[in-house]
């Protein structure tokens, strides 16, 4: 799929659906950031959780996170298209930014959509997790909108002159060089492990 630089693409005919999939990055990044800390101040306050805990399992769901991203973006926004349907999915949820990868209104998932899958893994992880769920959702909620943070920015701005150049060269190579390679945006550390890093031309 080439990539358009200036167009946007139409995924609903019903404007109003339309509109809903378009969000500023600005609103969920201050959204999760907020719940993040809500939940780290509820679950310490109530003695839900330690603060050495809290730390502890906020680090732990930062980097549970990081592989999530991984794996969400590998398998599922790069699903195989083998049926129309399974077309149609995988250009709804990503196939559209890889065609207009400047687009900024859709380089985040709608907010309504990602605060109900939040409050889904919640309800989820407190049954397996118990109190500890206070901690470790509040890190997992950190890192995506660090995502989300860095996503926007390697989109929207030129990259920096120091390390974090890094992060922009390895999104760009992912969406203008290699699809099926580069798959970690927040980090490329699980790109390391899976073995996914994009081949350096000699």
């Amino acid at each position: 799929m080439k990539p358009n630089h200036k167009g946007k693409a139409q995924i609903f005919e019903n404007p109003l659906l339309e509109k809903l999939t378009r969000t500023n990055s600005g609103l969920p990044i201050s959204i999760f950031v907020v719940i993040s800390a809500g939940l780290i101040y509820y679950g310490i306050t109530h003695s839900f959780i330690s603060v050495l805990e809290a730390v502890g399992l906020f680090l732990a769901g930062w980097f549970a996170f990081t592989l999530l991203e991984y794996l969400a973006h590998r398998y599922l926004f790069h699903m195989s298209t083998d049926t129309p349907t399974k077309a149609r999915i995988q250009y709804t949820f990503h196939g559209n930014h890889h065609e207009y990868p400047k687009d900024k209104e859709r380089l985040a998932m709608p907010p309504i959509v990602s605060v109900f899958i939040a409050s889904f893994l919640f309800f989820v992880f407190k049954l397996v997790f118990g109190n500890f769920v206070f901690g470790i959702v509040a890190g997992m909620l950190f890192g995506y909108a660090l995502y989300l943070f860095v996503h926007y920015a390697v989109h929207a701005y030129a990259p920096p002159k120091n390390f974090l150049k890094t992060l922009w060269i390895h999104h760009s190579i992912h969406h203008y060089k290699d699809p099926n390679a580069a798959y970690g945006v927040s980090s490329p550390l699980w790109d390391y492990i899976m073995g996914t890093m994009p081949k350096r031309s000699r």
